[in-house]
């Protein structure tokens, strides 16, 4: 699949700048253990980053943040300082976990992390506020706003966020493909 208006090697970019294709391109970056990330990306001074997992062109994960096992993490997320996922987190593009309530606090001792449980769905757009945290296998939608803790194996959207549905409702009302054992 082709983009429109790709930039190519021969491409003008204004006042005679032009770049070599290969610096726009997403460079693999293998970071051990299985797991990758694709640049242009920021990963954290102290950052853990478990195995398997995959961090996207333009996301950032800050210093000392925690991804468990299995984390996919979009293009263009932001995972503040000191945020936690644990295993099999799904965080879709331009989500944004934030940590500082009141920013700018320029005093880490009042960062708050975000917390994901093992399994859960953070959808793309999604914001999710300092210090609450997500249980097991919630879904927080596309686009919504959590301003407080979602229990475990429950979806919730809105702005703000508030619940809609558990999750096993969810999976069933997902798209099945005819011929798909998942």
């Amino acid at each position: 699949m082709q983009c429109l208006n790709q930039v190519t090697a021969s491409s003008e970019l204004g006042d005679g700048v032009s770049l070599d294709n290969e610096e726009l391109s997403g460079k693999r970056h293998d970071l051990g253990n299985g797991s990758v990330a694709w640049g242009p990306c920021h990963v954290g001074n102290g950052a853990v980053i478990g195995s398997d997992c995959s961090v996207g062109a333009l996301a950032h994960v800050g210093s000392d943040a925690i991804l468990g096992d299995r984390v996919r993490v979009q293009g263009g997320v932001y995972v503040a300082s000191i945020c936690e996922l644990g295993d099999d987190v799904f965080v879709g593009p331009n989500a944004t976990l934030l940590n500082d309530r009141h920013p700018p606090s320029q005093d880490r001792r009042k960062w708050l992390p975000v917390i994901v449980k093992d399994g859960a769905v953070i959808g793309g757009g999604a914001t999710l506020l300092p210090g609450i945290t997500i249980g097991e296998k919630a879904v927080i939608a596309a686009g919504s706003v959590a301003t407080k803790d979602v229990p475990s194996g429950q979806v919730w959207a809105g702005n703000p966020a508030r619940f809609m549905m558990n999750r096993d409702e969810y999976e069933a009302s997902r798209i099945k493909i005819e011929g798909d054992e998942n």
